[in-house]
């Protein structure tokens, strides 16, 4: 709304003074309602008019337009068009609030100063001090006591521009705005609080306070990364569980940086203080040699019990110092969890993401997360993300840590809203927590609480803030604890008493000596928690000796499923292209024809599922395929309607989801391995698009997937399908960097895996499920020989066996070779085919299947009967210093090295994996296989 649009309307108001019927039905429908709004205001001028009397609007109001009836038509002109502008601009003011009201909320608990808006003034719309008596139309808002333009005022700023700062004009679905405008508008956004909640409130704040004190006065310079300055977190979180009982949740699953951390599991988890404070103390180093981490990265799991005797299972995900990685952690973890509690509409699980202001702003994994709140295939009906406004980022302020207004406004990409609030006003915090789970529960969407806070020690206990923020701590220095500030309120609103307060404080301060106590007593054994409820039948630590499983599927089972697959539902009109393979695939079920690579996926698949195990395969272009080679979901060509054949098998069936991820590798992989966490029974896969995207997502494989089990004793068996392969697409298209996570491999951690056939992959899919030692399976799978004529495997196969780490030469008995060639991977068929065009019959090629874990003894009898000082070649397509060779090298080279003449073949040590040039691929390719047969004549040749 302008200047241009209000004389517009005076225009249009003239007009339907003069004739109704001049203007448009909408119009004329919004000018009678005016009309009747305005009290008569109009009709007593016109009255007035009519009887002699000079009817004006009030001095100094704008006037426009006349009237060609009369004095009596020009005094209702006038004043009602006065009237008109004055309301437009009253509403526009209103509109205002909404709007930016948030920008003169008073949240910050230091009081320092900070930008408002002129335009929530009054003066900036024309409206001067005498119009703040006179009443107007205040329709638009809810529940106004009064009509005047000071009423309407006083409603705007208690609502909008008290403790709490609402941004929600954002959003585009109306009914949405409406709800939030009613609840936030009949209120004035505070409600009143029970005697009870008061007392609960004040509680919690001093469970909070003093634990920190105790601390800190036990445990001198150390770490601990108080919560002090933001106390009013832990009756936030209080509070939110309250209503998660509510609202029939059963699982709440919470992700949090260190800050707060050791209050969480203090006074939220209700893990014992002696545990806590063993840990300071650290008297058993041995326990933790070579693994661990620090105290405040540390998990926990209990179960609360609401004041209602609702109850909830409550878990806080172990995370890293990387900040913000462990968020899609702990969605993937929820959405696992309702899956097993089948709850499809996404009700029953709640997750709590505990966020840093420096952090929520800075890190992309924010983003990408957010991203994931409304896709089917990653809703968990609605995160409560709870931000820890330090107002600055260790020592970066906020003016050189964001580009934005506030740490929130990642955020406003979603359309749900953003409540900041006054941490030292613990009402409003109880209101804001309340609004924001009544929201969540009724959209099934995510909610921001910007909680205003400051750090009373700076980043940690032996930092000095005051070096960079003198201002900020000169403040921070005069202030008391929100524990003492919300008491002096209750004291003086007699809802209790200093001897009530001062009884809270001795009962916790004796509790907290007791544990202290009990924490020096040698007997004392740390409680750490094991893995139970789904994870009993599982475990980790060295991979089993001499267990081999069967994962072979008789061919009377295996045959039909397989032709299952291969059924067109009635009318589907299936695109024309994959008629064929469809047809290919029916052959194979027969066994008339070899599976290729994308069938024996298929067909693992399809057995798993009837067996009654999960399936969760996501990524990008997954349903599909990158390389259009898997086709799990069919598109009808005439109306777009999809169809999977994998979730049509039968009705007993176990359920199974191939995702097509967004374009994300931290955020998606993140949330897979929580997926796995609460999934051990199932088959949970993510899949790069090319293997060597995988490296975005570095830090979810470094800090959680491969070092998970080492730091905190999780399990999980998440498996990445990462497509590798030298086929001259370039650096970006070629590697999935093998040789990085060969050099994390240790402690038997993971799975490093490269299958060469489609029976070997079939089996490794199913071992990866049916074997009750769970690791991450990192598994390299091709891109060419998807269509390889020599990558198939017979249907006999996959009806028997098992998977087998290192594939012997089926054509050179060990004995015979005068040369063995050892690979991994693609690399072996172009091996394969340079013997064949070569004509050699001596040389025998090995193929390593499983590089990680292989032992030096299992090594060495795969090349038992092979003479001693053979020439033992290992074969790669990667540059010297990647792939395979630098660890194969330093883990098996003296041994191999005593028996056989061992070197490598293979591109020389280079900054990038591959050339970007196809035909200098190719000749480097030519030339890395000359050298693996150089030195051999074939036996035509030497008879010549």
């Amino acid at each position: 709304m302008n200047t241009y649009s209000l004389d517009y309307i005076d225009d249009l108001y003239v007009k339907y003074v003069n004739d109704p019927n001049s203007v448009s039905d909408s119009w004329r429908r919004y000018f009678e309602q005016f009309l009747v709004a305005s009290d008569g205001a109009v009709l007593r001028a016109s009255q007035e008019a009519a009887g002699g009397a000079n009817g004006s609007p009030p001095s100094g109001s704008p006037a426009s337009g006349t009237a060609a009836k009369g004095p009596a038509a020009t005094a209702v002109t006038d004043e009602a068009l006065w009237l008109a502008r004055v309301q437009d601009r009253i509403d526009q003011l209103v509109r205002e609030y909404r709007v930016r009201g948030h920008l003169n909320a008073q949240l910050d608990p230091l009081g320092l100063p900070r930008p408002t808006s002129a335009e929530l003034n009054p003066s900036s719309y024309g409206l001067s001090e005498e119009d703040l008596s006179r009443p107007f139309d205040s329709s638009s808002l809810e529940n106004v006591t009064g009509r005047t333009l000071s009423d309407i005022l006083e409603k705007l700023r208690n609502t909008y521009c008290r403790s709490i700062g609402a941004q929600f004009m954002h959003i585009d679905n109306r009914n949405i705005r409406d709800w939030l405008q009613r609840r936030m508008e009949l209120t004035e956004n505070r409600l009143p609080l029970a005697h009870q909640v008061q007392r609960r409130i004040y509680t919690r704040l001093a469970d909070a306070s003093i634990f920190e004190e105790f601390v800190r006065r036990k445990f001198v310079g150390a770490k601990t990364f108080s919560l002090e300055g933001a106390e009013s977190l832990i009756p936030m979180i209080d509070l939110a569980l309250e209503k998660a009982g509510q609202h029939k949740v059963q699982e709440v699953v919470m992700g949090m940086a260190h800050r707060g951390r050791l209050n969480v599991l203090a006074n939220i988890f209700k893990k014992r203080a002696l545990n806590i404070f063993w840990s300071f103390e650290d008297p058993r180093p041995e326990l933790s040699r070579g693994g661990g981490d620090v105290r405040y990265h540390l998990g926990y799991s209990s179960d609360w019990t609401t004041a209602t005797g609702d109850k909830l299972h409550i878990s806080l995900c172990f995370n890293p110092s990387h900040l913000e990685f462990v968020n899609p952690v702990a969605l993937g973890r929820c959405r696992s969890k309702q899956d097993r509690r089948r709850d499809s509409k996404r009700q029953e699980g709640l997750t709590i993401l505990i966020h840093g202001d420096a952090a929520f702003a800075g890190e992309g994994v924010a983003q990408e997360t957010l991203n994931l709140s409304q896709l089917a295939g990653y809703h968990t009906g609605g995160t409560l993300h709870i931000v820890i406004n330090n107002q600055v980022g260790f020592t970066t302020e906020p003016f050189q840590g964001r580009s934005t207004t506030y740490a929130t406004d990642v955020a406003r990409m979603l359309q749900i809203p953003i409540f900041h609030v006054n941490g030292e006003d613990p009402e409003a915090v109880a209101q804001v927590v309340s609004l924001a789970m009544d929201f969540r529960r009724e959209f099934r969407r995510d909610v921001v609480i910007d909680l205003y806070a400051y750090r009373r020690w700076g980043h940690n206990e032996g930092d000095e803030p005051r070096f960079t923020q003198p201002l900020i701590y000169q403040a921070i220095d005069s202030r008391k604890s929100v524990r003492e500030s919300y008491l002096q309120r209750l004291l003086e609103l007699g809802e209790m008493t200093q001897e009530e307060a001062d009884e809270i404080h001795r009962l916790r301060q004796e509790k907290l000596e007791t544990e202290f106590e009990a924490s020096h007593t040698q007997e004392f054994v740390p409680d750490l928690q094991t893995l139970g409820g789904c994870w009993q039948q599982y475990y980790g630590g060295p991979e089993p000796v001499g267990v081999e499983t069967q994962t072979g599927v008789p061919a009377e089972t295996l045959s039909p499923l397989l032709e299952k697959l291969t059924q067109v539902p009635v009318g589907f009109k299936l695109h024309k292209k994959l008629k064929r393979p469809i047809q290919q695939r029916r052959e194979m079920a027969a066994g008339n024809l070899p599976l290729d690579w994308a069938s024996a996926e298929a067909a693992a698949f399809a057995s798993l599922l009837s067996e009654g195990h999960r399936i969760r395969l996501t990524g990008q272009d997954s349903e599909r395929g990158t390389f259009s080679q898997r086709h799990a979901v069919w598109h009808d060509s005439s109306d777009g309607q999809t169809y999977m054949p994998l979730a049509n098998l039968s009705p007993d069936q176990a359920p199974v989801e191939i995702i097509n991820s967004p374009l994300s590798e931290v955020g998606v992989l993140g949330f897979e391995y929580g997926y796995s966490l609460d999934c051990p029974e199932g088959l949970v896969a993510w899949e790069a698009q090319f293997g060597d995207f995988w490296n975005v997502a570095q830090v979810i494989v470094d800090q959680f997937i491969a070092s998970g089990e080492d730091k905190w004793k999780r399990l999980s068996g998440l498996v990445m399908l990462l497509p590798h392969g030298f086929e001259g697409q370039g650096p970006e298209h070629c590697s999935a960097r093998l040789e990085r996570f060969l050099a994390m491999a240790a402690e038997h951690n993971i799975q490093v895996c490269q299958p060469t056939t489609p029976a070997q992959y079939f089996h490794l899919l199913r071992r990866q499920v049916l074997q009750r030692w769970r690791k991450p399976l990192i598994a390299l799978t091709p891109k060419s020989l998807l269509r390889h004529p020599h990558c198939v495997s017979d249907l006999s196969e996959l009806t028997g066996g098992s998977f087998r780490k290192i594939l012997p030469d089926p054509n050179v008995l060990p004995e015979d070779a005068r040369r063995v060639l050892l690979c991994t991977g693609k690399i072996y068929y172009d091996l394969l085919e340079a013997r064949q065009q070569r004509e050699i019959e001596d040389v025998a090629i090995m193929r390593i299947e499983q590089l990680y874990p292989l032992s030096s003894s299992q090594l060495l009898k795969s090349l038992e009967g092979v003479p001693t000082g053979s020439d033992l070649i290992w074969v790669q397509e990667e540059p010297a210093n990647m792939g395979a060779w630098p660890y194969m090298k330093l883990n098996f080279g003296d041994e191999l090295s005593e028996r056989f003449q061992f070197r490598r073949v293979s591109r020389n040590p280079s900054a990038s994996p591959s050339t970007g040039s196809l035909n200098a691929h190719k000749l480097e390719q030519a030339e890395l296989l000359d050298a693996a047969f150089a030195g051999l004549l074939s036996p035509s040749t030497s008879e010549a």
